[in-house]
């Protein structure tokens, strides 16, 4: 395209799309020119996007090495239902993968799940249906796959898949136990064991009803603590360590359940922040004699049961012990036969203590636990009694998860965003250190992209998954020295690619930084196609803002990204103080004033814009989701940002309504820490908006319950203040499924169309 005509080309992409949210299906003569002008260069629609199959090509999810490192399992969506997910595996060696479980065809009419089983599948953040999760047992000879609600078993040996259960009530959280000997899994709030070789059940507990339920995370656990179970297999499958969890002094917060066919109130017990959380105790059943015994965690019961690990022979159970203001937390040795509890290290902060999944326990009997004191997040080992015996790790860049340990070798692997010893947050790869001597980090993975691995258990090799700007989520398996062996989906970006159509029409994506406080914030700017520096366009920031693994990275674009910059919008999102796995500085600078210090850095990036000559000024948005949501109405009431509009979906906007862990580990309890949500509270601020707003929300949500946006919706009414809305019956805090995620980016273009895009008012002058 030349650049004579890259003007009119936007302006005509803008009105292609346009046309696409009314149900317009033709296109005019112009725009048939230009998606024929060359391959590749189509023009991607909502309607393209939100169909099947997926854009983003047969990416591999779940992908798991077996134990020996001889077999790959990963899950893989159907091609005639991208929603409904098969067990695939694929051998090490030579050999192409094969379909292990298909879940139409052992349970062709998928009944529905039960309201247990939507919550956590809720808090996993799981949509699809058919196989969503799967294990192996330690020694590789099974994978156990639970699927609608029933129980499979699937034999590594021939393939053959045998079904054991077949009830009216779900079971959840089922594991092969350590030796293959038996199956677990929970139903209807108790634990029951099955034992593989003469089909009987055990319950090993029986009085889970009501209130009381054993072996399942609580709420608090799943949604924020990021630990999906509440039992554990010693390795010699002797002892089952399991909670028990008493909800009644959970304030019941009345939740008006709104779907298509009407609405329903569910009584749910839901810890808001300074409020009461469940009680959770931890318990020892011995398998041999019958006993249970219930472990020393303290006096206080107000504390979080954060995570917990058995050593390498299964003589000791360590428990971590989290106090309520998060500022302690304690690892616990605990005799599993007594229930006997010591502390052997603590580590405490100012701010908060991060949990995390990098204790690892060795067989000599030492492990290797992480920590933030010196202002990153490292490595460490430690002998049985809780000694340190040195740093594995070090230096002003954090370890973002331990991956594997090799003890045959020693080699430590772990994932990090760091390059030549310096911190790079755009990029992730995996390293690979020692265990027995100081020495610096080698990289096994490539630098220019984003890689996470997951390692077998003998840390001889892994499964990388990786991808970039260019190249589509791939999944292939490498030695431990990264050499590597196959892939597993090599998803290349040929012909043959869903996205093929549409490749050359992406977006040029740059990087930059801004200085905010002495903290560098990192940046991504994504263009439309044609783009011509000497004309001015509309921006849409995208932000999240809150604590998470941040937004900008350089790694492979969602297809979402085209549909705004094919409307002749320029995308920038800046990853704000708080956001990101970065230094703990970096990260508590929000701690007790959140929706402050992500502001006054949205504020920066704002000034930033401005200052760019192919921006323009009066035509700049915001759109974000959950703790997006929250930070979109801040800045559109913010007047030095100066936003034409913002599009706010599922926002907290009154953090006492939300739940305790997570509110409490930023802002504290609202009666210790009363300035700081009266601060956050947007509702006072409504009279500020500097724009239009757009706010939607789930009407099941049971995450970021319907009350925060029903607050400002009666605010602004109350105010005469003019505002868009979009509801979404039956939907939780994410909306799902291709229909409804179709209709809501229609809504997004046309509401973006009119506030800054060809039919904004600044468009018309």
């Amino acid at each position: 395209m030349t650049a004579a005509n890259s003007a009119s080309s936007v302006a005509v992409m803008r009105n292609i799309l346009l046309a696409s949210t009314l149900l317009v299906a033709t296109l005019t003569p112009l725009a048939a020119a230009i998606a024929q002008e060359a391959p590749g260069s189509a023009i991607l629609t909502p309607e393209r996007v939100f169909a099947d199959p997926a854009l983003a090509g047969p990416v591999a999810k779940g992908v798991s090495l077996s134990p020996d490192g001889e077999l790959v399992a990963f899950l893989r969506s159907r091609e005639d239902d991208v929603d409904v997910q098969d067990l695939w595996a694929a051998p090490t060696g030579a050999g192409e993968p094969f379909k292990l479980i298909d879940a139409r065809a052992l349970v062709p009419d998928a009944g529905e799940l039960s309201e247990a089983e939507k919550a956590r599948r809720e808090r996993m953040r799981i949509s699809a249906r058919g196989v969503v999760e799967y294990s192996w047992d330690e020694q590789g000879r099974y994978i156990l796959a639970p699927l609608e609600g029933d129980v499979f078993l699937a034999e590594r040996a021939g393939g053959a898949v045998r079904r054991l259960t077949e009830t009216e009530a779900d079971e959840i959280d089922a594991k092969v136990s350590p030796e293959g000997n038996y199956v677990s899994w929970v139903r209807d709030q108790d634990l029951i064991v099955y034992d593989l070789a003469s089909g009987r059940e055990t319950p090993i507990t029986t009085d889970g009803e009501g209130l009381i339920t054993w072996a399942t995370a609580e709420f608090i656990a799943q949604e924020e603590m990021d630990r999906d179970t509440g039992y554990w297999w010693s390795p010699d499958e002797r002892y089952i360590a399991l909670q028990r969890t008493d909800e009644s002094g959970v304030d019941v917060i009345p939740r008006l359940d709104i779907t298509g066919g009407g609405a329903t109130v569910v009584e749910q017990r839901y810890p808001r922040a300074g409020r009461p959380n469940a009680v959770v105790e931890l318990y020892v059943h011995d398998r041999q004699t019958g006993r249970r015994t219930r472990v020393d965690l303290g006096r206080n019961t107000d504390i979080y049961l954060a995570r917990v690990n058995w050593s390498a022979d299964g003589r000791t159970l360590y428990v971590q012990r989290q106090s309520r203001d998060q500022k302690t937390l304690d690892l616990l040795s605990v005799d599993p036969a007594t229930g006997a509890s010591r502390v052997i290290v603590t580590q405490r902060s100012d701010a908060w203590t991060p949990l995390t999944h990098d204790f690892k326990a060795l067989e000599d009997g030492t492990f290797i636990w992480s920590s933030e004191e010196s202002g990153w997040r490292h490595l460490y080992l430690h002998d049985r009694d809780g000694r340190r015996l040195r740093a594995i790790t070090s230096g002003d860049w954090p370890v973002k998860s331990l991956d594997g340990v090799n003890q045959q070798t020693g080699e430590v692997f772990f994932t990090a965003s760091m390059r030549d010893g310096r911190e790079l947050p755009i990029e992730q790869q995996l390293f690979r250190t020692s265990l027995r001597e100081e020495t610096a980090p080698t990289p096994v993975t490539p630098a220019g992209g984003w890689w996470s691995t997951s390692m077998n258990r003998t840390g001889t090799a892994f499964v990388g998954n990786y991808s970039d700007l260019d190249t589509p989520p791939r999944s292939g398996l490498y030695r431990a020295d990264g050499s590597f062996v196959r892939w597993i989906e090599e998803n290349r970006l040929d012909a043959s690619h869903p996205y093929y159509p549409y490749v050359s029409r992406r977006g040029e994506v740059t990087f930059g930084s801004l200085e905010s406080q002495g903290e560098t914030l990192v940046w991504q700017m994504t263009t439309p196609p044609g783009f011509d520096p000497s004309r001015q366009y509309p921006v849409v920031m995208q932000v999240y803002g809150g604590p998470s693994g941040g937004g900008v990275k350089r790694a492979w674009q969602p297809a979402t990204n085209q549909l705004l910059t094919e409307a002749g919008y320029i995308i920038f999102r800046m990853d704000n103080r708080g956001e990101g796995y970065r230094s703990a500085a970096f990260k508590e600078a929000l701690h007790l004033k959140m929706g402050q210090p992500e502001i006054e850095d949205q504020v920066r990036a704002a000034n930033y814009l401005r200052s760019l000559p192919f921006v323009d000024d009066h035509r700049i948005s915001a759109m974000g989701w959950s703790y997006g949501g929250f930070m979109t109405l801040h800045m559109l009431t913010e007047p030095e940002m100066g936003l034409a509009s913002a599009i706010s979906g599922a926002p907290v906007t009154d953090w006492s309504l939300y739940d305790t862990h997570y509110t409490e580990r930023f802002m504290s309890t609202p009666q210790a820490n009363a300035e700081g949500y009266a601060a956050s509270d947007v509702v006072p601020q409504l009279n500020l908006m500097t724009g239009r707003l757009l706010l939607l929300h789930g009407m099941a949500d049971d995450n970021v319950i319907f009350e925060n946006t029903t607050r400002v919706l009666n605010a602004l009414q109350e105010g005469s203040l003019p505002f868009e809305t979009m509801l979404y019956p039956g939907q939780r805090h994410g909306i799902r499924g291709n229909p409804r995620q179709l209709h809501q980016w229609r809504t997004y273009l046309d509401f973006l169309d009119r506030t800054i895009g060809s039919r904004a008012p600044s468009a018309q002058d």
